[in-house]
């Protein structure tokens, strides 16, 4: 299993609206159990409550630091990032914890974990991964920019992940050493209770050391179907198409973070901070209009639903933005010369 040796960077974009909002639940029960409400860990975030029964709801890396701020500045127990991680459940994680616990190996998993990190809400800039005389060492780059809120997001990044990870395999995830670059917090005892291993602070990296050999083992739920059809959804979604930009990036995740329909030009302007002037003149210097972009990401996410489901084609529709079959229909076989009966499995033609 070979990942390559610099992985997951994420968009400097500290505003882009790029990371789901999996795995805050697990947060915000923790602080239900201490008698903190929902309302006040999102207080001035700029996200909402709501959004956490939104699989598409999307917000920023500056909106989920706001959260772990307040979640901080709230919590009763010093350890709770320890202690919220350790609640995460496979669908805590939605499409993306049903893509690994599906994956046939442990190893395709993690990959297919850090390929798309930012569904799972990573904040630091960049993963790396390497091997030395068997042990298998995951990295974390850019944490210094993370400031006082380092201690907080490697507990609850690296308790969430033992979690699912441990459901993956069915079994205690076999971590053999932790490092960590910052003092020991107060309740460093705590540290080896939930990681059952070595733990070092005050090293001069962040590091996650496990056998190598976990990368080949079989994950007890792996199903080819499942595992490929979720990973289809998860780049359908998020993943960038070969010579976007920025602008047409950050159009597709913000269309996606709108629950109910596809947002019109003008809201999807106000989102981006831009007039809806700037915004046109911005897409037709790309050869681009905002309907063409639209109905692109329509396209890939329909196709999606018409190979890989049993969706009736009134439903795929829906989901796309349509008000009627009809019009879905119309419009499909302009985008792609056929009909969507032609993508079914058993229409090939």
């Amino acid at each position: 299993m070979v990942i390559s040796k610099i992985i997951s960077p994420l968009s400097d974009d500290i505003d882009a609206p790029t990371q789901s909002m999996l795995g805050l639940a697990a947060l915000a029960a923790e602080l239900a159990a201490e008698g903190v409400s929902v309302k006040d860990l999102f207080a001035r975030t700029g996200a909402l409550p709501s959004q956490l029964e939104d699989p598409h709801a999307r917000i920023s890396r500056r909106q989920r630091l706001a959260i772990y701020r307040n979640a901080v500045a709230l919590a009763k127990r010093t350890d709770i990032g320890l202690l919220a991680g350790a609640r995460q459940r496979i669908s805590d994680y939605g499409i993306y914890g049903y893509a690994m616990v599906s994956s046939p190996t442990f190893g395709e998993a993690l990959k297919f974990s850090i390929e798309h990190i930012t569904q799972a809400g990573s904040t630091v800039l960049q993963i790396s991964y390497r091997v030395e005389n068997g042990t298998a060492i995951l990295r974390s780059h850019g944490t210094q920019s993370l400031g006082h809120l380092l201690p907080f997001v490697a507990e609850f990044w690296r308790s969430s992940m033992t979690a699912l990870f441990s459901r993956v395999l069915e079994a205690p995830f076999p971590t053999t050493r932790m490092l960590f670059p910052y003092p020991a917090p107060v309740h460093w005892r705590n540290y080896e209770r939930m990681f059952n291993c070595p733990i070092e602070f005050d090293a001069g990296s962040m590091e996650w050391h496990f056998p190598v050999e976990v990368m080949d083992r079989c994950c007890p739920n792996a199903n080819p179907i499942t595992a490929q059809v979720c990973q289809q959804f998860c780049n359908a979604v998020m993943a960038p198409t070969p010579g976007e930009t920025e602008l047409v990036r950050r159009i597709r995740t913000a269309c996606f973070n709108s629950p109910r329909r596809f947002p019109t030009a003008e809201e999807i302007a106000d989102q981006l901070g831009l007039s809806l002037r700037t915004l046109h003149r911005r897409l037709a210097q790309e050869g681009l209009s905002y309907q063409s972009v639209l109905d692109n990401m329509r396209r890939s996410v329909a196709t999606e639903f018409l190979e890989n489901t049993h969706l009736m084609i009134d439903e795929v529709a829906e989901r796309v933005g349509f008000s009627d079959a009809t019009s879905f229909r119309k419009a499909f076989r302009k985008w792609t010369g056929h009909s969507p009966t032609h993508y079914r499995p058993r229409h090939p033609g």
